[in-house]
């Protein structure tokens, strides 16, 4: 199959989203379609400008999987991937990206190609929701490539910024609904050079461009009756975004409380030697740690002690608490059983400096090492060199990165 002909196969598979799909149609509208050079470009990518395809995969796709991957990278940009990112692992980030957005595409009845990733556990959840469910597992990789991003040993604020694109020309209005002119490398050479990533400004302002384009997007489906609840909802959480940390934080304790099954041999009085699975629960050891350096306020301590003892309602969770800022609080550590109910102590006290090292070193004087460690902080502190062997969460105040364990925003 040549070229022109991989060109017409891409121009049915949008026109057809168009007519059966004109939500995602309207937002792959907005993707000139590019040949990229197989060397760097194995199937297809996107930089949230355009859209990157290698003809030799595009190939030996059917027409429904050629609609999928079109409408994937369009979905990747019109939700702002690209800007969302934050504090997370860009690799683990990526797969959560395609784990968020390929159910969506199934289900509005578009076929995926072999590779992609799909897991029905991830249905109706957003690519932050899923991010914390996944191991940085370097074999789990997506189909396409995001090249709008860095690598964490390549911040972009450490590089100069890339080259901004040409201008475009007077009569090319971004506004309109029509098609964006496709565009093809020189004859002479096998396909466009990789771009570079997005700088930080490029991604700001391409993040307002999206979300405006999702919106009148959404609007002209939601008019033709063409757009999907779990699209709708979707579209709702860009349009107002607010990271649901209760979720997350909720997600992390009850996965540590789950039922499971045990095989412990039962007692020979009981005549039968077989051996039977027999569910138990058992109790969770949780370790919170509140920063009280001064930058957290009380308001936002006792927020953070209400969702707390909200999760362990549900959960049989044994809480020992105790507050630092540059030293352990002397008043700690706090207990607080599974019946006990969570409160904040009022003789807590602090207001100096911030170190977290000393909560570490007192957890490795424990006789029990916790099933979870919960930091509520801003982050602005001195770590531990090296990250330990049981879980730990940041539910960071603020923008500040944390070295190692999961961060979760407090928005």
């Amino acid at each position: 199959m040549g070229n022109l002909d991989i060109e017409n196969k891409l121009a049915a598979a949008r026109t057809r989203l168009i007519i059966d799909k004109p939500f995602l149609g309207a937002l792959v509208l907005r993707l000139p379609m590019i040949m990229a050079d197989p060397e760097w470009c194995a199937t297809t990518a996107t930089d949230a400008r355009q859209f990157f395809y290698n003809p030799e995969f595009i190939e030996q796709l059917t027409l429904s999987e050629t609609q999928f991957i079109l409408a994937h990278e369009a979905l990747h940009c019109a939700l702002s991937h690209f800007a969302r990112r934050e504090h997370r692992i860009k690799h683990r980030w990526d797969v959560a990206c395609d784990y968020a957005i390929n159910p969506l595409l199934t289900e509005d009845g578009l076929q995926a190609p072999p590779g992609s990733l799909l897991l029905r556990e991830f249905e109706g959840m957003t690519a932050e929701e899923i991010y914390p469910c996944l191991e940085d597992n370097e074999n789990e990789q997506t189909l396409d490539q995001h090249l709008y991003d860095q690598p964490e040993d390549q911040k972009r604020n450490q590089d100069p910024s890339p080259e901004p694109p040409p201008p475009k020309p007077e009569n090319q209005d971004d506004s309109d609904n029509g098609a964006s002119p496709q565009q093809q490398p020189d004859e002479n050479t096998q396909g466009a050079p990789q771009p570079p990533p997005l700088s930080q400004d490029e991604q700001d302002n391409l993040s307002v461009q999206w979300q405006q384009r999702l919106a009148g997007a959404a609007q002209q489906a939601m008019q033709a009756g063409k757009l999907s609840g779990d699209m709708a909802r979707l579209v709702d959480f860009l349009i107002q975004p607010q990271l649901p940390w209760r979720m997350l934080l909720a997600r992390y304790m009850s996965s540590l409380a789950r039922d499971d099954y045990s095989y412990t041999r039962p007692s020979t009085r009981r005549g039968d030697p077989a051996i039977f699975p027999s569910l138990r629960s058992s109790q969770v050891d949780v370790v919170i740690a509140l920063d009280t350096s001064g930058s957290i306020s009380q308001t936002e301590m006792k927020e953070f002690v209400s969702e707390i003892d909200s999760i362990k309602g549900q959960m049989r969770a044994r809480i020992l608490l105790q507050a630092c800022d540059a030293s352990l609080a002397e008043q700690g550590p706090w207990t607080y059983e599974p019946w006990d109910e969570f409160g904040l102590p009022e003789d807590i006290k602090g207001g100096g400096g911030t170190d977290f090292r000393p909560i570490f070193k007192w957890i490795e004087t424990l006789d029990r090492t916790p099933d979870l460690l919960i930091y509520f902080t801003d982050a602005e502190g001195q770590f531990p060199e090296l990250d330990p062997y049981y879980p730990v969460i940041w539910l960071v105040k603020g923008k500040q990165p944390i070295p190692w364990g999961q961060r979760i925003q407090l928005n």
